[in-house]
């Protein structure tokens, strides 16, 4: 039995201009994720992403390490049932 959700994670700290959406859907693909990531005015960034839970929770830990140049500083998650309205994973801007 599949448990597919539906995640919204905002992380902030240095996680703008290091690369750090790219390094977001690079892992969000490999992992077979749909949604998208994209900066926030607030210098965060805004990740929403569905699929199987356990693999979004592999997503999160990737997120919490962020691309070499990038410092995390929070990771928050707000977990919803899926809506099944990507196709894919993105970067917005």
């Amino acid at each position: 039995m599949n448990n597919i959700k539906r995640a919204k994670i905002i992380v902030n700290g240095l996680v703008q201009g290091v690369g750090y959406r790219y390094f977001v859907m690079r892992h969000a693909e490999n992992l077979g994720l749909n949604g998208y990531t994209q900066n926030l005015f607030t210098g965060e960034v805004l990740t929403e992403v569905e699929g199987d839970e356990a693999l979004i929770l592999e997503l999160i830990k990737q997120l919490k390490i962020g691309p070499s140049r990038s410092h995390v500083v929070n990771c928050f998650v707000e977990w919803s049932e899926s809506k099944n309205e990507f196709s894919g994973f993105e970067v917005k801007y």
